[in-house]
């Protein structure tokens, strides 16, 4: 099968698209034909070698985490789900013609398989941030960065969850922010003066969803280092504020409800692009870029 690969650390060089044997379900798990795999930062931030002291790879390596498709093996002391169903969720290496899933749900007819395959990074991690930095019904939150797909599923739960949430992006991405339910203002200088305006009783909470070095001014403007949590900030615990990672927990129910509210209208994905197989080294370009609005997709079929 076809695959996407990194021979070792660096930088485009080390993506390939290679011929590799056909990775087979193990027990607890499945198999599918890949449909559609998401693009997250963590994808080249692992290539570049920024997980490198913490995370131990063998090249060559698969790549990427999330991906849909059609079940067409189902491991040992698994139940629920059948050879032909349509899935996503977690997995190793999903960016290929086959990967296996370790967590999954099953995908709504009305689902694409492109918005399936990007959701389950986004909405595991939004959930986590939320639930971690401890906002709730009635307070509000800023989200800095909050246009790419963490962002986008961030505003959206929290708007479910009652919370008001101030979001940061540049002018031309003001009115997608307003569409998921927040108030959208920018990034840059006079970031804590237009955010007073906006909340003049002041913030409860800030995540910082793009790792730019704001950590220092979201406790400023908060108020308090531990209810400030960054999922793309290494340094955020030097400051005094929250990171938050992995591993998932509960997946399984995270993603069987994102696709109950995708099927209700209540949350949707913006797929900006979508990439072929063989053009996954520019998709890995275009996300460390960091302006996307919403989620890239690698289309596998």
């Amino acid at each position: 099968m076809k695959a996407v690969q990194l021979s070792g650390y660096g930088g485009p060089e080390v993506v390939q698209v290679v011929e590799v044997e056909e990775p087979h379900a193990g027990s607890g798990q499945v198999r599918i034909a890949v449909r559609a795999a998401g693009v997250n930062p963590s994808d080249w931030k692992r290539r570049d070698g920024q997980y490198r002291n913490f995370e131990e790879v063998t090249f060559p390596a698969g790549i990427g985490v999330e991906a849909s498709g059609i079940v067409d093996e189902v491991g040992a002391g698994v139940s629920g789900v059948s050879v032909g169903n349509a899935v996503f969720g977690f997995g190793e290496g999903t960016m290929a013609e086959f990967a296996v899933l370790t967590h999954w749900a099953r995908k709504p007819e009305d689902l694409s398989f492109e918005v399936a395959g990007g959701l389950p990074v986004i909405v595991d991690t939004a959930t986590r941030a939320l639930d971690e930095v401890g906002v709730t019904a009635g307070q509000t939150l800023l989200a800095s960065g909050a246009a790419g797909g963490i962002g986008s599923a961030v505003l959206q739960l929290a708007r479910l969850r009652g919370i008001v949430v101030i979001g940061t992006a540049s002018a031309p991405k003001h009115d997608y922010l307003r569409s998921l339910g927040a108030i959208p203002t920018t990034y840059g200088p006079g970031l804590a003066a237009r955010v007073r305006e906006l909340a003049p009783g002041g913030v409860d909470a800030a995540l910082d969803l793009a790792g730019s070095g704001i950590i220092p001014e979201l406790i400023d403007i908060v108020g308090e280092a531990s209810r400030v949590l960054s999922v793309a900030d290494f340094s955020a615990e030097q400051y005094g504020a929250k990171f938050s990672h992995g591993p998932p927990k509960d997946p399984e129910r995270i993603f069987a409800n994102v696709a109950l509210l995708c099927v209700e209208g209540l949350f949707g994905l913006r797929v900006e692009r979508s990439f072929p197989l063989v053009q996954t080294v520019e998709a890995l370009e275009v996300s460390a870029r960091g302006r996307v609005t919403g989620k890239l997709v690698i289309s596998v079929a």
